[in-house]
Parts: structure tokens; sequence; C-alpha cells
């Protein structure tokens, strides 16, 4: 069930309805209809892999009990490693199998031994990535003797499944969604107001910005090596706000529909195209995510701490093991080894921490400098994105010296769709403007004029997502 389509806009209002109609009721009754809620809409996308989430959540149910119950430390040991075994063991089976094994054959074919290994015809999982890391926080936590177990089998249940978050997040951690879970909640038509207006929001990013850039930027990537550099340029610029739009306003949608139910889930994006520096950038993106591996992998790794070697060292892990998460494909590992090398000069000079307020805050315009800085930020990003969006490295390498030809042979050319071209770069440029007036807020309806936005954006949904089709989000395939 698509957050974007018809059916999820008959679907929110009902499971609104129903769930306030048990507030004076008890709070248990509100937490199992959302967990029955939550696993219809993940039944809705392939009911057998019901199962698979169902299963995952008793494992690390049972185990965080005996992990806490254990007096013996190799006990506790074993209960933590059969946990993270299993659910690790489920994701690289349904996630990098193939590409395992498929690398492995290459490699002993390019030595002159030819193998044909065993593959599996299976889908990914939808949302598998998310939940299970979500079950990996929680029991490191209770391993750590961070957190107690919840015993509670329907409240630690809605913790995994939660249906905003359940397909791609955010990551949520224990000490902040199950304390949500477990307090009495009243309706706040304010915060209500607020998480529609952010839903909204969250449709304009998907529909008219990310719809719109996703046909041009298909069509440019798939036959690229037919493009001028000019049109590969800007067919890399509508990859990034086509992802931009896709992601974020995914998680716009979520964090939303979250605070109509009276749940504040963590924010993924704080804006990241107005970073100065890539350090900033992967601050502001997918946020859940980063700050995972930082305090799960990153610190455990030793961090930042002993000598420039090891920071160095570190940080290529946490990089590759993002880009890793991202996808079986060697496109996103180089993907994530290059944002290493674009973050390691601010990590050896020590200015990694140099910009943490949003760019020109209580500001109408950057400074000069904080101009040039953004877009250089944002040059390095659509570049690394190339590698993200190809098919192949040898598609992302041949899309990357096509620009370097330097033939600006012709305009931009229009392809061979029916859509506008020059409208959409004016409709990003408006898109723009208005998270820029917005970046000390969630979203732009706020203060003066709100009325307007608001209606212009609803205007825009219903003009410009006409012509859209109803798409899965892209980060569905993590």
């Amino acid at each position: 069930m698509l957050f974007n389509s018809l059916q999820y806009l008959a679907f929110l209002p009902l499971v609104f309805i129903i769930y306030w109609s048990f507030n004076k009721k008890s709070l248990l009754k509100q937490n199992v209809f959302l967990l029955v809620v939550s696993y219809y809409f993940y039944a809705c996308w392939d009911w057998r892999f019901l199962f698979l989430l169902v299963f995952s959540t008793a494992l690390d149910y049972y185990t965080g009990i005996k992990m806490h119950e254990s007096t013996n430390q190799n006990l506790k040991k074993f209960w933590f490693w059969l946990s993270i075994s299993i659910n690790l063991g489920f994701l690289g089976v349904f996630k990098y199998y193939n590409f395992f094994a498929e690398s492995f054959a290459e490699a002993l074919l390019k030595i002159g031994i030819e193998v044909n290994l065993w593959t599996l015809n299976i889908i990914l999982p939808v949302g598998i990535s998310f939940y299970t890391f979500h079950g990996l926080s929680y029991v490191i936590d209770i391993y750590k003797n961070r957190i107690v177990p919840e015993k509670n089998i329907v409240t630690y249940s809605l913790f995994v499944s939660y249906f905003p978050l359940l397909v791609a997040g955010p990551i949520e951690r224990a000490t902040h969604l199950l304390p949500q879970i477990k307090r009495k909640r009243n309706f706040d038509f304010e915060k209500a107001k607020d998480g529609l207006h952010q839903i909204i929001w969250g449709l304009f990013k998907k529909i008219v910005i990310a719809d719109s850039c996703a046909v041009y930027a298909n069509e440019i990537f798939d036959k690229y090596e037919e493009m001028n550099t000019l049109t590969l340029i800007l067919g890399a610029i509508y990859f990034a706000f086509q992802i931009y739009g896709d992601f974020s306003g995914y998680s716009d949608i979520a964090l939303g529909t979250s605070k109509l139910f009276g749940i504040d889930l963590l924010r993924n994006f704080n804006f990241p195209y107005f970073s100065r520096d890539i350090a900033e950038f992967w601050r502001r993106w997918h946020i859940s995510l980063s700050s995972w591996f930082k305090d799960y992998l990153y610190i455990p790794l030793g961090g930042s701490h002993g000598g420039i070697k090891s920071k160095i060292i570190n940080t290529f892990i946490i990089f590759l093991v993002s880009g890793f998460w991202h996808g079986a494909n060697w496109t996103f590992i180089i993907w994530g080894a290059l944002n290493a090398f674009y973050f390691l000069p601010l990590l050896i000079t020590n200015k990694n921490r140099n910009h943490i307020d949003i760019v020109a805050k209580g500001k109408y315009l950057p400074s000069i400098k904080e101009f040039f800085s953004i877009l250089v930020t944002f040059s390095l990003t659509v570049f690394a994105w190339i590698f993200f969006r190809s098919k192949s490295v040898a598609d992302a390498f041949g899309y990357i010296k096509n620009i370097f030809r330097f033939n600006f042979e012709g305009k931009i050319q229009y392809l061979s769709i029916d859509r506008y071209v020059i409208e959409l770069l004016v409709l990003l440029g408006f898109f723009i403007v208005f998270e820029w007036i917005s970046r000390e807020n969630e979203h732009p309806f706020f203060g003066r004029f709100e009325a307007v936005r608001l209606l212009l954006i609803l205007v825009s949904i219903v003009l410009l997502g006409v012509y859209s089709n109803v798409s899965s989000f892209i980060y569905f395939q993590f």
C-alpha cells in the first residue's frame, strides 16, 4: 500500500477515526488496533513475508528477556549472538547472497576458472533492512545494559511493526519510541494539524518533485550514450532532486501520519542540500541511519579516538557499510567510498563539526562564502549520485566519461517525452525557494501566508500530479 495511492487515502482516515474511538477505553486496545493495522499494511505488499516480520519480532523479544535474566555472561552472549546471527542471516540471504555468489563467480572467471554457482530466485522482503535494524539496536542496547527488555509483547511488536515507519523508516530507537507507545495518548488538534500539513508537503515532494524529475532522470540515465554534456549534467541533478523528494517525501508522510496518532518519530531529513560541507550533509541526510551507524558501529570501532590512521579506517568502514546497506551492487559501495574520500579532509583537519546550525539562521540570504560552500557540496553530492543511480559500474563511468567529452552541441535535449523541460527547471527553482524559507521548520506551512502556501501546494499536487503515475518509493528496494 503506497502512501501516494488512493488506497492509502481511504485507509488513513478510517484508521484515524477507529483509533481515537478507543481513546477513552484503554491504551492496550489502541496499541492492539495499531498492531493489527500495521500487519495488514505490511501484508498488502506481500502477505508471505509477514511471517518473517513476526518471527524476527518474536526472536528479539524472547532473546532480549533471556539476556536480561542471564546471570552468566557466557549465556548472555549466547542469546545476544543468536539474535544477531539470525537477523543478519535473514538479511544476508535475502539481500546479499546472490551478490556474493555472482561476484565470486566473476572473480574466478577472471583467473580462468568457470563455475556455475546456485543463486536464489527470490524477491527482497520490503522493509527488511529497516525492521532488522530496529531489532538489532534493541538487542544491542539490552546487551550493553542501556535499557531493560519490554515484557509486553504487544508493545514491543508495535515498536518494530508500527506502520508509518515499517517499510522505509525512519529507523527508530527503543529509548525514543517505546515510552510513547506505553504512555496514554490524548488527541492534540494542533499536532494533528501539523501532521496533516507535513503529509501534504511530503506528497508534494513525492508526486510533484520526485516523480516529475524521475521521468527525465530515467530517460537520460537509460540513454546516456546519446546525450550531450549539458543534458547529462541535468540528468544527474534531476536524480538528486528525485531521490531527495522521494525519500524525504516518504519520511514527511511517515512523520505526519504518526503525529495524527499522537506519536513523534525521529526526524530523518533536515534540508541536506543546504549543507556547507559533506560532514554537515551526512548530519542532515537519512539522519536515523547515519546516527545508527555512528552509535552502533563507528563508536564501538573506536570512533574518532586514537591516531589519524584509526580515524581514517573507521570512516571508510562506516561509509562502505552504509553503501552496502543500500544495495547489493558495486555501485553503492563506490558511492560510499566516494563519500568517505569527500569526508576525509574535514576529518583530518578537525573541521567535520564546523557547521552544526542551519545555514544563515535568522537571515534571509547566505553569505557569498556560504553560497559557494553549498554549491560545491551539492555538486560533489550530485556527482556521487551518478554511481548510486547507475545500473552498473560500467554505466556510471560511461555516464561520467560522456560528461567530460564536453559536447555542447545543441541545447537541452527534449528527449522523446511529451512533458515539460524548462517548466521543470522553473518548478525546481520554486521548490528550492520553498525549502529555503522553511529551513528552520519542518515544512513551509507556518507563519504569515501559511494558507496561501498551502493552497499553492495543494493546487500543484492536483494539477501536476495527474501527469505522474502512482510509483513506489525508491527506498522500498533497500
